[in-house]
C-alpha cells in the first residue's frame, strides 16, 4: 500500500463537471425532487450490478442482508443518507465515476442545460443524476466498499473545483460492510427533505417500481418499506392504470414527459418473455450520438443483465423500456448476447411488434403518433434504408411535407394521383423553403402533381435505393430523365408556352457544351422546366446531388459532374443561339445558365468573383452602357 493511497488526496474535477456543478450549486430549478430519484436509481443500478456479478462469483453476496436501499433522515445533524448494499466502488472507481463524465457530447449537454427551461429532464436523460444532489446539499460525503474488498474509501466535495479522496475511518468502515453510503449535508432551504412524508411522496411518485426494497429508517421507530418493489412488467395489464405506466416510464427512462405510446405484453410459446416498452413524446438529448445506442434493458427472470443488448434495431433507439426473458441463461456473456439465436428471435419479434404498434397508433390515435413522428420521424426513416423486411411498413408510417400540405402519408399521396400518373415524385434538399422554390418542381406544378419535399439528411440515403410503395415507384425530380407528357396540365394556357419560339436544340446544346467544357457531364433539353432557364440534375445511375453533397462533407465518395438541363423556350437560352458563336457573350450566357442553377441548388459558383464580373457585363450590355 503506498503513501498516496493512505493520505488525503485532493483532485480537481473534469472541466465539464465543474461547469455542471456550478449550475447545480447555483440552481434556479424549482423542482429539486429529482436528486432523490437519481440517487435511488444509482443505488438500484449498484444492486443490479452486484446481483449480476454474483452469478459468476456467489461469494460476493456473502452472508449479508438481502439487497436493498435505505434512507436515513437526521434532523439534528441536518443530513440525509441514501445507502445501498450493492456492488460498491473502490478508490479509482470513486475518482472515475464521481470526478469525470466519460461520455461524448458532454460540452454540448452542459451548453444545452444552461439554456433549457426544463433542465431537470436533461439531467436524468443524460445520466449525470448524482450531481443533482448539489441542488440541495452544501457538502456530500460518499463512503464505499466494493463487494469482495476490504478497503473502504470516502469521497468528499462541497461542489467547488474539486474533491478529496481518503481512507474511511474505523467507524465508517464498520458501518459500510458492502456498497455505498451517500451523506448529504443539506442546505437550510432543503430541510423539508428530512420529513418522512416528503421522502415517501417522492419515492411513491418516482421510484415505486424500483425492484429492490426502499426502506425509510427514521431517527425513532422501526424501518419500513416505502415502495412496492415489484417488476411492473410482470403484472397483468388489467391490474395497471395509465398513471402506473407513466410512473414506470419516468423511472425506467429517467424522463419527465408522458409516454406517447405504451406497449405491454407477454410472449408465450417457444420462448417466454415479458415486454414493457414506451415511445417518448419528446426527443432525448443523445438521439443522434454516432453509436446509435439503444436504451432497452434486458432482464433474465427479473435479474438485470444489461442495457447494451441492442434489443431493437438502430432506427428504434428512441424506444425505452424492459424485456425480461424466462429462458436465457443468467450468466450470459456479452459475446453470447451478440450471437445467441434465442435473443436474435426475441429481437426480431419485438421489433416487428413495435412497428405494428406504431401502425396501430397512427390509425387510432393520430395525435399521439404525430408527437412521435415530430420527435423521431428522421430516425424512423433510417429503417427505410436499413430494414428491407419492414421497408413497406415504415414507408406506410412515414409522414411527409409535400407541395399539398404537411404530415401527408403515401396512401394520401397515391389517392390524389393525377390521370395517367404512375409514380410518386419527390425532391431532396437541405430545407423545405428552398425545395418549394426549386425550378425542378415546375413541370409537376403545371400538372398539379403532389411532390414529396424531403429535407432530413437521411432522406438522401433511403431515396438512393430503388423504392416503391403499394406498387408505385418513387421517382426523383432531380435525377435521370423525366417525362410527364401523358399527365395533362392543369391550365391549358401553360401549354401555349410550348408553341412559343424555341431555340434550336442541337445548335444550342452544342454551343453551351463547347462553352462549359468539363464543368458538366452533359447538356440536355429539359422537360422539367416551364419558367426557369436551367437546372442541374444527376444521372439516373449515380448518386443524387444531395447525397453527393453530404458525402463530400464527410470526405467520402467522389464528386461527379452534373448534367445541365436547359429550357429551350426561355429567352436567356434563345439568346445563346442568337449570339455569335465563339463570342464572349456566348461564354458569359452559358456560364450564367450553369451558375444560376448552382445558386438555386444552394451552392456557390466555382469562382464568385468571376460570376459577379460576368453578371455586371451582361447587365450593363442590356442597359446599353
Amino acid at each position: 500500500m503506498t503513501t498516496s493511497d493512505t493520505a488525503v488526496h485532493t483532485q480537481p474535477f473534469q472541466a465539464e463537471v465543474s461547469e455542471l456543478l456550478h449550475l447545480m450549486v447555483h440552481s434556479v430549478y424549482s423542482e429539486t425532487d429529482i436528486f432523490l430519484r437519481e440517487l435511488i436509481s444509482n443505488a438500484s443500478d449498484a444492486c443490479d450490478k452486484l446481483r449480476y456479478e454474483a452469478i459468476a462469483s456467489p461469494t460476493l453476496l456473502g452472508e449479508g442482508d438481502a439487497l436493498k436501499i435505505r434512507i436515513f433522515p437526521n434532523k439534528s445533524a441536518k443530513t440525509l443518507t441514501i445507502a445501498d448494499n450493492g456492488i460498491g466502488m473502490e478508490r479509482q472507481e470513486l475518482i472515475d465515476h464521481l470526478g469525470t463524465i466519460a461520455r461524448s457530447g458532454t460540452k454540448a449537454f452542459v451548453s444545452r442545460l444552461k439554456e433549457a427551461k426544463d433542465g431537470l429532464g436533461l439531467i436524468g436523460q443524460f445520466g449525470v443524476g448524482f450531481y443533482s444532489a448539489f441542488m440541495v446539499a452544501e457538502k456530500i460525503v460518499v463512503i464505499s466498499r466494493r463487494a469482495g474488498e476490504s478497503d473502504v474509501w470516502t469521497w468528499t466535495s462541497s461542489g467547488g473545483s474539486g474533491f478529496e479522496i481518503a481512507r474511511a475511518s474505523d467507524e465508517e468502515a464498520a458501518r459500510v460492510t458492502r456498497g455505498t453510503e451517500i451523506v448529504l449535508h443539506l442546505k437550510d432551504d432543503a430541510k423539508k427533505y428530512l420529513e418522512a412524508y416528503e421522502i415517501e411522496r417522492i419515492v411513491t411518485a418516482y421510484s415505486d417500481n424500483i425492484l429492490f426494497p426502499i426502506e425509510l429508517v427514521p431517527e425513532e421507530g422501526e424501518p419500513r418499506q416505502i415502495n412496492s418493489a415489484s417488476a411492473l412488467w410482470q403484472r397483468s395489464k388489467s391490474e395497471l392504470t395509465a398513471d402506473d405506466y407513466k410512473k414506470a416510464y419516468q423511472q425506467i427512462a429517467s424522463a419527465f414527459d408522458d409516454p406517447a405510446m405504451t406497449l405491454h405484453y407477454r410472449a408465450e410459446g417457444r420462448y417466454s418473455y415479458a415486454v414493457l416498452l414506451f415511445a417518448p413524446s419528446t426527443k432525448p438529448f443523445d438521439l443522434f450520438e454516432p453509436n446509435r445506442k439503444g436504451r432497452v434493458k434486458l432482464y433474465v427472470r427479473r435479474v438485470f443483465i444489461t442495457d447494451d443488448a441492442d434489443l431493437l434495431p438502430g432506427y428504434l433507439r428512441f424506444i425505452r423500456g424492459v424485456v425480461d426473458s424466462e429462458d436465457l441463461p443468467l450468466n450470459i456473456s456479452r459475446e453470447m448476447l451478440q450471437n445467441n439465436p434465442q435473443l436474435a428471435q426475441i429481437r426480431k419479434a419485438v421489433a416487428t411488434r413495435v412497428v405494428s404498434e406504431l401502425e396501430s397508433l397512427a390509425d387510432k390515435d393520430p395525435e399521439n403518433f404525430a408527437k412521435i413522428w415530430d420527435a423521431f420521424g428522421a430516425v424512423l426513416k433510417e429503417g427505410i434504408y436499413e430494414d428491407f423486411e419492414r421497408r413497406e411498413k415504415l414507408l406506410s408510417l412515414s409522414r411527409f411535407t409535400t407541395t399539398s400540405g404537411e404530415k401527408r402519408s403515401l396512401k394520401q399521396v397515391i389517392a390524389d394521383f393525377k390521370p395517367n400518373q404512375t409514380e410518386i415524385y419527390y425532391l431532396v434538399g437541405d430545407s423545405i423553403e428552398r425545395l418549394k422554390s426549386n425550378p425542378r418542381l415546375e413541370a409537376a406544378t403545371a400538372r398539379g402533381i403532389e411532390v414529396l419535399l424531403l429535407s432530413d439528411p437521411v432522406d438522401a440515403f433511403w431515396t438512393s435505393m430503388p423504392s416503391e410503395f403499394d406498387g408505385k415507384p418513387l421517382k426523383s425530380l432531380s435525377q435521370g430523365d423525366l417525362n410527364l407528357d401523358l399527365i395533362p396540365r392543369v391550365d391549358e394556357a401553360d401549354g401555349a408556352k410550348k408553341d412559343e419560339p424555341a431555340a434550336d436544340e442541337a445548335a444550342t446544346i452544342a454551343v453551351i457544351k463547347a462553352a462549359l467544357g468539363e464543368r458538366v457531364s452533359d447538356v440536355k433539353a429539359s422537360t422539367r422546366l416551364t419558367s426557369s432557364a436551367s437546372c442541374l440534375v444527376a444521372d439516373s445511375q449515380g448518386p443524387s446531388r444531395e447525397l453527393e453533397r453530404i458525402l463530400a462533407q464527410q470526405n467520402r465518395g467522389m464528386k461527379t459532374r452534373p448534367i445541365l438541363e436547359i429550357n429551350l423556350h426561355h429567352p436567356l437560352v434563345t439568346a445563346v443561339t442568337k449570339a455569335q458563336a465563339g463570342s464572349k457573350v456566348v461564354d458569359d450566357l452559358s456560364l450564367l445558365l450553369l451558375e444560376q442553377a448552382q445558386i438555386l441548388d444552394g451552392e456557390l459558383p466555382e469562382d464568385p468573383a468571376a460570376f459577379a464580373a460576368r453578371l455586371n457585363r451582361l447587365v450593363l450590355q442590356g442597359l446599353g452602357a
